[in-house]
């Protein structure tokens, strides 16, 4: 039986950030995690999702990814968030999810975990710092602990992001490649290691 339990939260339009987010929950699952991968609600009129057929592509593609719900905070040891970014900011959809865990967070169900997150930005420094950034803020409210990949690995000296894997996918026609793949893999497995570590240190 795993150790860990990790959710993988995340939205995505047009599937560049489910396909980091799909990276990074298989990673943990051979890190000996138990893996929960979750899709946030679309708040996207069905008029906007079929002006581009990507975004529509990638609502199908993804239907059969269950839908988050607050259990899967409460029921993970870690928690890894993935958006777009949205004019250097965390996404609405994304943002909607976090805003309704009021009654978790009363209750302390969210303090004492480990956090981390990921981006993808249609340009290069197009705010995926500022997204990851703005995104952690929740978790110092949480009472999270939060674990960013740093400059742990030397891979890091390659896709340059310490606060969280990122893409720039142009406009959707830049897939994601072994640059963000390798990025993604070290980020999930530092977060499965390091909250196996606190998970342990706490029971005892």
């Amino acid at each position: 039986m795993a150790d860990v339990n990790v959710a993988v939260i995340y939205y995505s339009s047009t599937g560049t950030v489910a396909r980091i987010a799909e990276t990074i929950a298989d990673t943990a699952k051979k890190s000996g995690a138990d893996v929960r991968l979750r899709r946030v609600t679309e708040l996207a009129p069905d008029a906007a999702i079929d002006s581009n057929p990507a975004w529509r592509a990638n609502v199908e593609a993804t239907a059969g990814i269950p839908v988050a719900e607050p259990s899967d905070m409460e029921w993970a040891d870690a928690v890894v968030f993935g958006t777009p970014t949205r004019f250097g900011n965390v996404t609405s959809q994304l943002k909607q999810f976090l805003d309704m865990l009021g009654p978790q967070w009363q209750a302390g169900k969210l303090a004492d975990k480990v956090y981390s997150g990921f981006t993808a930005s249609a340009t290069t420094h197009g705010g995926q710092e500022s997204t990851l950034l703005a995104l952690y803020n929740t978790i110092h409210h949480f009472g999270g602990i939060l674990v960013a990949p740093g400059y742990t690995d030397p891979t890091k000296f390659v896709d340059g992001n310490p606060y969280g894997t990122s893409h720039v996918a142009g406009q959707g026609d830049i897939p994601v490649g072994e640059q963000t793949l390798t990025a993604a893999r070290v980020q999930a497995e530092r977060v499965v290691k390091l909250t196996r570590a606190l998970k342990s240190g706490l029971a005892g």
